[in-house]
């Protein structure tokens, strides 16, 4: 059976006595196993990370962008068989994971701009032959724990700007679909870069606890569920660590009565359920404002989803595949269980649900549910599948409230013709990312990405400048050179200096 190792030092390293399946969600197969670390292993990439890193950090940075070029262009240059690699473990069909590379490079194209990004201040005059001027510096090692929802965007998010900004790197991906961040590293070492400056270990909770313990790690960014995103945060800052952790999400799409419907069902039917709903800026939650909005965009949804075709992950016509593991699949169609119980309407019901051929992959088909309320336990947590909700309010303020006082702040949309309620909404809704007729808000790459309450703990964004500032410590400094002798009598030096 195939084996996914650790990235360590530049080559592959050893074996271990636990191990991790890696599926193949579309058959229902065991295809690969991870083997899962330990601290010993960790200290390992550590060692070699101090090793390279203050020789990497006092590269230019003209240089390390050079690196970052040339591990773009290989990455784009392997592009398909990225994609292809990643949903075979992951299941997303091809198509989609184009897009998770993709969207990963557009970091790294940021980060080729570092020589840009990393000047500092200067003022000329501040004082009497005073100058003032700053410099930001990496922090040595990083590390960075992902998801398996993104293999390529979230591990290429991190650790661009970490490396560029002149840091080492250890990435602990997912052990449900590892094999693509190995290759990353693969690619960046071909890139250029120096053996132990961007590494990868494997592991669970072992793994994790390691890497927020040891003392040479001097920041940790992560994204996945809220409670690891707390624990690792508090833990993490508890041991001098700078954190960035990212949690769940349950985004709301808000449709106004003045909303264009056939858009609204376009872009719900691929944000709800594209990559089966395994996106933390999924739309599981729509909220038409007003029952005749709320009936009107129920008709429009039926069709739209009952024509949705569900299909392995190398099915060109499929909107999407299979969920990561049966472990997964069972969660989901529990979540159907409860919001049924619950009291909610299921208008469509993706529970059972099996595709000719491969019965035993871990599909689950679009469900809509309708009637939601905010006291459900369905709607208040996180989901993360094939599953939309709607849950109808009265009025625009109603449609406010709803995501401004739910427990996740990640990303909001509304849908509307009106640019004064659009900018209503956007000033106040409490939630850190906000589309206008756009159901995916994420930003750009050289702007950042967020979210509020227990979608994010710690006070930077990922990736742009508010990136930079997390993979770098400002220094700052007061400089004079005194053309005459030091008057020994002078009281002014006991005085706490200003500069007026």
């Amino acid at each position: 059976m195939r084996q996914v190792d650790h990235f360590i030092a530049g080559g592959a390293a050893g074996s271990a006595p636990r191990t991790h399946k890696i599926w193949n969600p579309s058959t229902g197969e065991v295809q690969a196993e991870v083997p899962l670390g330990d601290a010993a292993l960790l200290q390992k990439a550590v060692e070699a990370a101090k090793a390279v890193q203050p020789e990497w950090a006092a590269t230019n940075p003209q240089r390390r962008a050079r690196v970052m070029f040339e591990f773009k262009r290989l990455v784009e240059n392997e592009k398909q068989a990225l994609a292809e690699l990643l949903s075979s473990e992951h299941g997303k069909v091809v198509d989609d994971a184009h897009g998770d590379v993709q969207r990963g490079l557009e970091v790294i194209e940021y980060a080729c701009g570092i020589p840009q990004a990393l000047k500092g201040e200067y003022t000329q005059g501040a004082g009497p032959g005073i100058d003032v001027y700053s410099m930001r510096q990496p922090l040595g090692i990083g590390a960075g724990i992902t998801p398996f929802n993104f293999p390529a965007m979230i591990p290429m998010w991190m650790f661009g700007m970490a490396i560029a900004a002149g840091n080492a790197f250890i990435l602990k991906p997912s052990e449900r679909d590892p094999s693509v961040p190995v290759r990353l590293a693969q690619l960046f070492l071909e890139a250029g870069a120096p053996e132990g400056l961007l590494q990868v270990v494997h592991g669970d909770k072992e793994m994790v606890d390691a890497i927020i313990d040891n003392a040479d790690i001097a920041a940790i960014s992560f994204v996945g569920s809220s409670d690891i995103a707390q624990y690792i945060y508090s833990r993490g800052t508890a041991n001098g660590k700078r954190v960035q952790a990212f949690g769940g999400a349950k985004n709301h799409g808000i449709v106004m009565p003045d909303a264009d419907l056939d858009q609204v069902v376009n872009d719900l039917a691929g944000a709800a359920f594209g990559s089966a709903g395994e996106r933390c800026m999924a739309l599981p939650v729509v909220v038409p404002v007003g029952e005749q909005t709320a009936d009107n965009l129920r008709e429009k949804l039926i069709p739209a989803i009952h024509a949705l075709r569900v299909g392995v992950a190398t099915d060109k016509d499929a909107h999407y595949g299979p969920v990561v593991t049966p472990e997964h699949k069972s969660r989901i169609e529990q979540w159907i269980d409860t919001a049924e119980k619950e009291g909610a309407e299921v208008v469509i019901d993706g529970r059972g649900f099996s595709l000719q051929g491969h019965e035993n992959g871990f599909f689950v088909g679009p469900t809509l549910l309708d009637r939601v309320t905010p006291k459900m336990e369905s709607y208040r947590e996180e989901i993360f599948g094939p599953v939309l909700q709607i849950v109808r309010a009265k009025d625009f303020e109603e449609a406010v409230r709803l995501p401004s006082e739910h427990q996740y702040g990640n990303g909001v949309a509304i849908f509307t013709r009106n640019g004064h309620a659009a900018r209503e909404f956007a000033h106040r809704v409490n939630v850190g990312m906000v589309g206008i007729n756009v159901p995916i808000p994420v930003p750009v790459s050289y702007h950042s990405f967020g979210g509020w309450k227990r979608s994010g703990f710690g006070d930077t964004d990922q990736y742009g400048q508010e990136g930079l500032r997390f993979w770098t410590k400002a220094k700052k400094v007061t400089q004079r050179w005194p053309d005459g002798m030091a008057d020994a009598d002078n009281k002014d030096a006991f005085i706490i200096p200003t500069m007026g």
